[in-house]
């Protein structure tokens, strides 16, 4: 079968849509598949390549290339993973491609004209889906879907002695675009200068060579670009600073405590339902609230 995977990453994007997507095309590992994305700056499709895969790079996010390359390739089933593809285009590719299974990933309950629906994130419940998909769609929600790379699926059940010294994993995505790191890492040292910090980011940052130089003299703080260790790092660390985001189902996954910073609008729905199950959440950086939980953190002697 011929699949199609429809997304993007950029510094204003993230990387998460890419990294998810390349963990998926394990599911489809007899059939040819081949990437659909824009050449958009601070992109990761140099992840596309490295994996293997055909990248076809688009000039827009308009549907007439979209449905041409469909066309064109022979496609028998595209992923959707990109928020401004919605139902009516969706179900104008139906129309035009009808023999066309059409795969979406959904994080925000929105309406989708598909065959199959992914909200992977462990707040996922099928029922919010009522009335929003065809009735024949399939819907695969919740951690049972969860999709997690090999490194996380080969570390659940690794024991790996911690340091006396805490250590915390400090995660804000790829690009972290809202550029709170720094002001992290800030907010760390004001609590205890005894703490070891292990924070990863991707060369995607616009902010990085700031970072680099921040953290170049700090001997605590151990920074990793572009990290094919992220499980192994949040297995060493006794807590974790990240986003509501795929970062919080793989801290989950692992049974690392976390704290949350909500970073972007996509983010919401996570963010609620940590937020409604008593984990420490911050819905915009807080310097005052995340001191106070780093402390409680502290003195739990996690």
């Amino acid at each position: 079968m011929n699949i199609l995977i429809r997304a993007d990453s950029s510094s204003d994007i993230g990387t998460g849509h890419i990294m998810r997507d390349l963990v998926l095309t394990k599911q489809f590992d007899k059939d040819n598949i081949i990437f659909a994305t824009q050449d958009l700056e601070g992109n990761i499709n140099h992840k596309i390549k490295d994996a293997g895969y055909e990248l076809e790079i688009l000039k827009s996010n308009n549907f007439e290339e979209l449905n041409e390359l469909i066309k064109k390739l022979n496609i028998e089933m595209i992923v959707i993973d990109n928020y401004n593809i919605d139902y009516k285009f969706e179900k104008k590719l139906k129309e035009q491609n009808p023999k066309l299974k059409i795969f979406v990933f959904d994080d925000i309950y929105e309406k989708h004209y598909c065959d199959i629906l992914l909200n992977h994130n462990i707040y996922a419940d099928k029922k919010r889906y009522r009335n929003l998909v065809p009735n024949k769609s399939e819907l695969r929600c919740g951690a049972k879907y969860t999709l997690l790379r090999d490194e996380f699926l080969k570390s659940k059940n690794q024991k790996i002695k911690k340091s006396k010294t805490k250590t915390i994993f400090v995660a804000m995505g790829g690009t972290d675009q809202k550029n709170l790191n720094i002001k992290i890492l800030k907010t760390i040292k004001k609590v205890s200068k005894n703490i070891k910090i292990n924070l990863v980011t991707t060369t995607s940052n616009k902010n990085l060579e700031k970072l680099k130089e921040y953290c170049q003299d700090k001997k605590s703080i151990n920074l990793y670009i572009n990290s094919n260790e992220i499980a192994k790092l949040m297995n060493k660390s006794h807590f974790a600073i990240i986003t509501p985001s795929v970062t919080a189902n793989e801290a989950y996954y692992l049974k690392l405590p976390f704290i949350v910073i909500k970073t972007a609008q996509n983010q919401k729905k996570m963010y609620k339902y940590l937020t409604k199950n008593g984990y420490f959440t911050i819905k915009n950086f807080d310097k005052k609230r995340l001191k106070k939980y780093i402390k409680l953190f502290l003195e739990k002697k996690i």
